[in-house]
């Protein structure tokens, strides 16, 4: 058990039967009451954001959430199989714990962090920023450099996403998987 006192940011707390993240918080003391603390949770498994606030030495569970490195191997069905690089056990992720924001890029044979509690897998972790190759867009065209006209292109995952005129089929790309975006050529 922990307390408000304990707080900081990226501590991850049972709260409402749920795990929560804390993404911020801040100690008020006002001139009349009792100090308390306003914080904004993260819920780990949907990323729902809440406000709560704790009476100053609230007492409050805090999780231990190991991060383990696991290569993906294949999808089945509506499961996906992740592999421990270092015990080569294979667990098997239903659907509902990877959205298709992140299933759209995940590519056979790379590694990816999965959070667990316990022996439980939570969440699955993608790179802020991966390279792929683009499989399918129109032919791009010359001097399509100065606009921001924009065109959808397919990678090798299957996302889809926007990218300038110029970028042409197998170009490898830089995505920003937090917003879709394109970054750039590599």
């Amino acid at each position: 058990m922990a307390s408000t006192a304990d707080f900081r940011n990226g501590m991850v707390i049972r709260f409402n039967d749920e795990l929560y993240s804390i993404v911020e918080f801040q100690h008020v003391k006002p001139g009349k009451g009792g100090a308390f603390v306003r914080t904004k949770l993260k819920n780990v498994i949907n990323g729902k954001v809440v406000d709560n606030t704790f009476r100053s030495g609230e007492k409050v569970e805090d999780v231990r959430l190991e991060a383990r490195q696991m290569q993906y191997l294949y999808q089945e069905g509506e499961q996906f199989v992740f592999m421990d690089n270092e015990t080569y056990e294979q667990v098997f992720l239903n659907d509902d714990l990877v959205p298709k924001e992140i299933s759209q890029y995940l590519k056979e044979g790379e590694t990816y962090k999965v959070m667990f509690h316990g022996e439980t897998p939570l969440l699955v972790e993608l790179p802020f920023f991966l390279e792929l190759e683009i499989v399918e867009t129109e032919p791009g065209a010359k001097g399509d450099t100065v606009t921001n006209v924009t065109k959808s292109a397919k990678v090798e995952t299957g996302a889809v996403i926007q990218v300038p005129l110029f970028v042409n089929q197998g170009d490898v790309i830089k995505i920003d998987t937090r917003s879709d975006e394109y970054l750039g050529r590599v």
